[in-house]
C-alpha cells in the first residue's frame, strides 16, 4: 500500500463528506429562507415570525462553524496548515447557538427539518473536533499488518 496511511485517507474521506454535506445543506437553507420558506414565514404570527428569523440566522451560524471548521481540516490534510496549528482556538469549530425546542415545535416543516439537520451536523463535527489533539488509541487489526507487509514487500 502506497500514499498516505490508511488513517489517513479515512479521515480525509470524512471531511470530504461532512464538507459535501454541509454545503448541500447550506445551499437548501439559503433556498428555503430566503425564497421558498417566506410563504411559510408569512402564515405564522409576529412573534413567531420574529423567531423563524432567529433560527435562520442561528442555522447558518451552525453551518458556517461547521464549513470553517472543515475547511481548516482539508487545509491540514493538503498541507496548506500544520497539524498544531488547527488547534489553535481561533481554528477551532466555534460555539453554536442552541434552538428553543419550544420555539420548535411552532415553525414550520421544512424549517424544522433544517433546523434539526444543522444540529445535528454541528454535533457530529463537534464530536471531531473535540477528540483532536488526542493521542487515541488506534487498534491496529493483524489482518491489516499484514496486509501492509505484503504491500510493502511487493
Amino acid at each position: 500500500m502506497t500514499g498516505a496511511a490508511p488513517t489517513t485517507r479515512i479521515h480525509r474521506r470524512l471531511i470530504d463528506a461532512l464538507y459535501t454535506e454541509a454545503m448541500l445543506l447550506a445551499d437548501e437553507a439559503r433556498g428555503y429562507f430566503d425564497q421558498m420558506g417566506r410563504s411559510d414565514r408569512d402564515t405564522l404570527d409576529a412573534m413567531t415570525r420574529v423567531v423563524f428569523s432567529c433560527e435562520s440566522l442561528k442555522v447558518t451560524t451552525r453551518l458556517m462553524h461547521v464549513i470553517a471548521w472543515l475547511l481548516t481540516q482539508r487545509a491540514v490534510d493538503a498541507g496548506e496548515l500544520a497539524a498544531r496549528d488547527a488547534l489553535d482556538p481561533s481554528r477551532r469549530l466555534g460555539s453554536a447557538p442552541e434552538s428553543d425546542l419550544a420555539a420548535f415545535d411552532a415553525m414550520p416543516t421544512a424549517a424544522r427539518s433544517l433546523i434539526h439537520a444543522s444540529i445535528d451536523l454541528y454535533r457530529r463535527v463537534e464530536r471531531l473536533d473535540t477528540t483532536q489533539g488526542h493521542d487515541a488509541q488506534i487498534v491496529v487489526s493483524p489482518a491489516r499488518t499484514m496486509l501492509d507487509r505484503l504491500a510493502h514487500a511487493f
